[in-house]
């Protein structure tokens, strides 16, 4: 392997919406540096972060339709039964609800957590707290995808924060998606809720780093982890 294909593997790629974003914090570095020295470096930091959110690296997404794996980057904040979001039409009876907290410094790109086809996708305008805070299942902005799975019906939220005002879905109604598939991003500082049938065993716990397309929340069955997977 040649050095140039070392650095070449080493960098992570910038997911597309951040294009945008990247490019107003650069020219508000240029202006910055323009009226003083000082702040072409306070900007130049901003930037570099902002390019440092938006990365979208490839993960080695465990290949089984009785795993649940986790969709997003961060911590597990929450692992309890709750009644779904009504406007998802999952019941009124409590289901096995895994958060996953993720902070500014978190990767945000969400993937799906099974494989399966998009039922229903869900918006709901909402308030802005802290994502951490249980009520902002309830409260804050949201939006809903349910995924018709091997193993029944399943649904994946995301929830804007305190900083986030844009939640972005990539896919439709209709489409199939695999586990592990891209099908979301939140900017900036979110959370992504689980909620997953009976018959599901959480294998994480409240405080445990999460791995978006590789940590394994939860299982169906008598399930032993598996060892192959499937870069994406």
């Amino acid at each position: 392997m040649t050095v140039f294909d070392s650095i070449r593997k080493a960098i992570v790629p910038i997911h597309k919406e951040g294009y945008p974003f990247i490019a107003i914090f650069l020219v508000a570095t240029l202006i910055l540096g323009w009226i003083a020295d000082p702040l072409f470096w306070i900007g130049l930091f901003a930037t570099l972060w902002c390019a440092y959110f938006f990365r979208d690296p490839e993960r080695v997404v465990p290949q089984d339709d009785d795993i649940v794996i986790s969709p997003a980057d961060g911590l597990v904040s929450s692992v309890s039964e709750e009644i779904p979001p009504q406007e998802m039409g999952l019941g009124s009876e409590p289901m096995l609800r895994i958060c996953v907290f993720m902070n500014v410094f978190n990767c945000h790109v969400n993937r799906a957590p099974m494989a399966g086809t998009v039922r229903g996708i869900h918006y709901r305008p909402g308030k802005f707290l802290n994502a951490e805070l249980d009520k902002a299942s309830e409260d804050n902005e949201r939006n809903g995808v349910v995924l018709e799975t091997a193993h029944g019906s399943i649904g994946v939220v995301q929830i804007a924060g305190l900083v986030a005002r844009r939640i972005v879905c990539f896919v439709e109604n209709g489409d199939v998606v695999d586990a592990g598939e891209r099908f979301g991003l939140i900017r900036f500082g979110s959370r992504l809720d689980v909620y997953l049938p009976a018959g599901a065993t959480p294998r994480v716990a409240v405080g445990q780093t999460a791995t978006a397309g590789e940590t394994v929340l939860a299982v169906f069955g008598d399930f032993e982890l598996p060892v192959a997977g499937r870069r994406i």
